[in-house]
């Protein structure tokens, strides 16, 4: 099927081109070739409220007050504003990473973490020339962030994550592919932990069926996403001793080394666990497979998003499943849906699946989930994460993914309105047994922007 480009830079601003906002970032209908059988390749849900297209995007976090979205751009990180979600708008870019760096600058940024004020920014991802290392950045003033830490490491580093002082990595360069802890203010590695210090036997599988794909740390606790070696919880309340908690998920190191074809093996559910978060009070644990159909038996396809009560750590409970959006091909190249990165947050979780759009579950019960908000263009956007931001949220558009041909950018979207039951019995203030009490959009001053973008949108709808 071909797929069509469909956010036209307009303009361009230090490389990264912009789109106009509100109605003209808004899709634009089917410019030729035939759409696949199966779902729509048209939106559902509410329209975007503005889109940033951009050269390359992968992850985007957001500031702890909302108004900035950082985002991985391959050879570096762009600051993006969001305080009118109608009209995101670049306003830095921070690119020659380590470039003082006998090697060159980072390349193939694809992750990075934010904690208060201190960004970090990692890579490379996959193997590459250049640097391998971590940058820290003081971002109190976004408009002028302040490089405070560099360091090179002798690992690619696919995910990272961040407690403000020490950076947690994926170090699958290395034997073992470890977890590896680095004081950023001393730019020493300080702790390691690998499957191989749970069980030898881990030794006997292939390595390839068992990379530390994630690592998200909250609370002196690390989760770990071990891919077919499944998701594990560490204390690393010292982060020179971390030490197990429990296993999650997974199979055992015996089953794995019987696998007559890893290649099919990593690549198909029911392993892959690739991306791990929990909620705010880490009662909550949401991990991501990531899966394909790669030899048309029908046994492969697209993965979902598993929830994990985790009240007791040491005894993780499976709870419910986010199943993945449909596709007519499951195949590398073809219409993925599976479960990308997400966020569990304020009772909702922000996910991203690739061809399969974005979505929005109320996951308040977490036995009940309930889908509150999708959109999907499968021919034109395909979302490596969604972020909650103030008064919207954000979803980053990638064109990684083979046989994609998208326009990569930030999407801004309404958040959705949850409605919170009101008590049986319970009179409204006229009197009447109130049905449900709506809980509003996801931050303050978000009012005049939803008008905004309603009125640009039946504009652009009266014109197609």
């Amino acid at each position: 099927m071909r797929r069509r480009t469909v956010l036209r830079r307009l303009g361009a601003g230090a490389g990264i081109g912009l789109t106009a906002g509100r109605a003209g970032a808004h899709p634009t209908p089917t410019d030729g070739g035939t759409a696949a059988p199966g779902p729509a390749s048209m939106p559902t849900g509410d329209d975007p409220l503005g889109v940033l297209a951009m050269d390359a995007v992968y992850e985007v976090v957001t500031s702890p007050d909302g108004h900035t979205a950082y985002v991985a751009t391959g050879d570096g990180v762009a600051f993006v504003d969001l305080v009118t979600p109608t009209n995101p708008r670049l306003i830095g870019l921070e690119r020659d990473l380590l470039a003082d760096s006998a090697d060159g600058p980072i390349q193939r940024v694809q992750d990075l973490a934010v904690s208060g004020t201190r960004l970090l920014v990692a890579g490379p991802a996959h193997p590459a020339d250049g640097a391998r290392g971590l940058i820290v950045f003081d971002v109190a003033d976004r408009r002028d962030p302040e490089r405070i830490a560099g360091v090179e490491l002798d690992t690619r580093i696919h995910n990272c994550d961040f407690d403000g002082r020490y950076a947690y990595l994926t170090a699958n360069s290395r034997d073992g592919n470890p977890l590896s802890i680095v004081d950023t203010e001393t730019g020493r590695e300080v702790g390691t932990w690998s499957l191989l210090d749970a069980d030898d036997a881990w030794d006997d599988v292939p390595s390839g069926l068992w990379p530390l794909h994630d690592v998200w740390v909250q609370d002196g606790r690390a989760y770990l996403a071990y891919w077919d070696g499944g998701t594990w919880i560490l204390d690393v309340s010292d982060p020179a001793a971390p030490s197990v908690v429990s296993k999650v998920r997974g199979r055992s190191p015996a089953e794995l080394a019987a696998i007559d074809d890893p290649g099919v093996e990593r690549s198909e559910p029911p392993g892959n666990d690739h991306f791990v978060t929990v909620d705010d009070d880490a009662s909550l644990l949401g991990v991501g497979g990531e899966s394909w159909e790669i030899d048309d038996d029908g046994t492969g396809g697209p993965s979902g998003i598993e929830l994990y009560d985790i009240t007791d750590p040491t005894a993780p409970e499976p709870v419910a499943t986010l199943d993945p959006p449909a596709t007519s091909d499951p195949s590398p190249g073809g219409i993925l849906t599976t479960a990308h990165n997400f966020e569990l947050t304020a009772g909702r979780c922000y996910s991203a699946w690739y061809n399969g759009g974005v979505r929005v579950h109320d996951v308040r019960d977490p036995a009940a989930p309930d889908l509150v908000f999708e959109w999907r263009d499968s021919e034109a956007a395909s979302f490596w994460t969604a972020r909650r931001a103030d008064g919207c949220f954000v979803a980053a558009c990638t064109d990684a993914n083979g046989g994609t041909e998208v326009q990569p950018g930030v999407y801004a979207f309404p958040d959705p309105r949850i409605r919170t039951p009101t008590p049986t019995g319970a009179a409204s203030p006229s009197g009447a047994e109130a049905k449900g009490t709506a809980l509003g959009v996801g931050g303050p001053g978000f009012g005049i922007g939803t008008a905004l973008a309603a009125v640009a949108l039946a504009a652009w709808r009266a014109r197609r």
